[in-house]
């Protein structure tokens, strides 16, 4: 492993954030690191939806900002929200300049599609819907050709490491074995956590480790508990399942159960109501027995608007424009994670973390649908300003022992997928921080991913309401104050161990 010159940025992770902050930090030297190949293994490849963006006639940052802190539940921090939504055109325009082709109509107008809980026609789609594709083809096109930006792919990070507080590098395992590359500056954009859980619509390999990363380097976590289950993945399995974008329900498509009837036409929205709940109303069907599908819009040309949802439900057996779709909720999205400012500044010096990894307080307690893209790109460009402003420090030599057992989620899956659903109760968190605690102490390789459902486990059970996508059987209500919380990994643990204690005491 090379050493790295003063100045030198490690970016970790291939995904929109990382791309675009490699980009942005040109002529800055940066090494972006990725276990898979560049741009591949994340989730900003599988987005349908888009990129949710106020440009619209009629529309501004402001109803955008209605719109998301609605969906936030209240949770949302207003002013961080407000200065990310304002850079909306920014971060489209340098998606463009770095070759992404959005969808256009003959005037060269963007086609901006309706999504759930938007109040305005804001979603730029690229490729219909494939717009993540397309995203992603553009920017690793950008980086191939950057001169500043060194690729190291087949690159798992296994620690940070740090000294007083502050990052000195990275230790990094190849097929080679590991080695330790020094950096005083480090970006994580390592995506979601679909590996905790048996369905998901995100890669399986991605468990949380960003993450799990930061928080064993002292880093604070912030919204752990709030955790988005898209309504409507296909219904083939389980593991990764293909998703049907919320942008099929935009147009027109309803949910039916297999008796017909069109359940969420009692609620608020009806299929537009926010992810959270349809996705509980789906459950309860599926909870019930019964089978729930999407039913296309008469009025849509399927295969033209859709594409590739069409090639996926065509591999599935189904014709979407003659059949009814079978779906179900998948976990989709987290909206905790570590815990940055506006300019993705962790608590630790020397770590910034962007993309679905950090918690940013755009979210809330539910994220509104397409806001994602938008947040990697804003945060990337905000990250890679901060960092070019900062004075470049000089690397010094770091040394740790054998790398860590190689980590493996089933264990941990098994009991976030059973406990840290889209339903959740005293008992069974308590059931699932007992388990997972266990497996935390273990010298095994099922302690890294533990870490990462375990926040999840504590935070949920700590938030005594029902708010956005947190959702609890034994407190079902909205509580009348409620705040964001934040925690490190060791405040985590004495959590866990005073829950259970507290447990304990109770039960003798």
């Amino acid at each position: 492993m090379n050493s790295a010159p003063s100045g030198h940025v490690v970016v970790i992770g291939s995904g929109i954030a990382g791309l675009v902050t490699a980009l942005a930090l040109a002529p800055r030297p940066v090494t972006l690191v990725t276990l898979a190949g560049l741009g591949q293994g994340g989730s900003t490849a599988l987005a349908q939806g888009g990129i949710a963006a106020a440009l619209g006639a009629g529309d501004s940052p402001a109803l955008h900002l209605a719109d998301t802190l609605a969906a936030g539940d209240g949770l949302c921090d207003a002013a961080r929200a407000d200065t990310i939504l304002r850079q909306a055109g920014e971060a489209i325009g340098f998606l463009e300049r770095h070759g992404t082709r959005f969808d256009r109509d003959a005037s060269g107008a963007a086609i901006l599609g309706l999504e759930a809980a938007h109040s305005r026609r804001r979603i730029l789609h690229a490729a219909g819907d494939g717009s993540g594709t397309e995203i992603v083809r553009a920017l690793v096109a950008a980086v191939r050709g950057c001169a500043s930006v060194t690729v190291q792919e087949g690159a798992l990070v296994r620690r940070l490491l740090t000294r007083d507080g502050a990052v000195l590098g990275l230790l990094v395992q190849r097929a080679g074995g590991g080695a330790v590359l020094p950096a005083r500056q480090v970006v994580m954009a390592t995506g979601g956590i679909g590996g905790l859980y048996d369905a998901t619509t995100n890669p399986v390999g991605n468990w949380g480790q960003g993450i799990m990363l930061a928080a064993r380097a002292g880093a604070a976590l912030a919204d752990m508990e709030f955790v988005q289950f898209h309504p409507t993945a296909l219904d083939v399995g389980q593991g990764r399942l293909p998703l049907i974008s919320e942008a099929v329900r935009g147009e027109g498509a309803v949910l039916l159960n297999d008796r017909g009837e069109r359940f969420m036409a009692r609620h608020k929205g009806a299929e537009l109501a926010p992810r959270d709940i349809v996705a509980r109303a789906i459950h309860a069907e599926r909870a019930a027995g019964r089978q729930v599908f999407l039913r296309a819009g008469r009025e849509v040309d399927f295969p033209a608007r859709f594409p590739a949802i069409t090639a996926l439900c065509h591999a599935a057996g189904i014709d979407p424009v003659r059949d009814p779709i079978p779906v179900r909720p998948a976990q989709h999205y987290h909206m905790g994670g570590i815990r940055t400012d506006t300019f993705g500044r962790s608590t630790v010096a020397g770590l910034w973390a962007v993309g679905e990894c950090a918690a940013t307080g755009l979210h809330g307690a539910n994220r509104l649908a397409s806001n994602s893209l938008l947040e990697a790109v804003v945060m990337g460009l905000n990250a890679a300003r901060d960092i070019a402003a900062s004075p470049a420090l000089p690397v010094t030599a770091a040394t740790i022992a054998e790398p860590p057992p190689d980590a493996y989620p089933s264990a941990a899956r098994a009991i976030a997928s059973r406990h840290l659903g889209i339903l959740r109760d005293g008992a069974s968190l308590r059931a699932a921080i007992a388990g997972l605690l266990l497996l935390t102490q273990g010298d095994d390789g099922a302690g890294d991913p533990a870490i990462t459902a375990l926040a999840i486990a504590v935070f949920a059970t700590l938030r005594r309401e029902s708010r956005g996508a947190h959702a609890r059987t034994d407190f079902p209500a909205r509580a009348a104050l409620s705040a964001s919380r934040a925690m490190t990994l060791d405040q985590i643990i004495q959590s866990a161990r005073l829950i259970l204690s507290d447990d304990l005491a109770r039960s003798a």
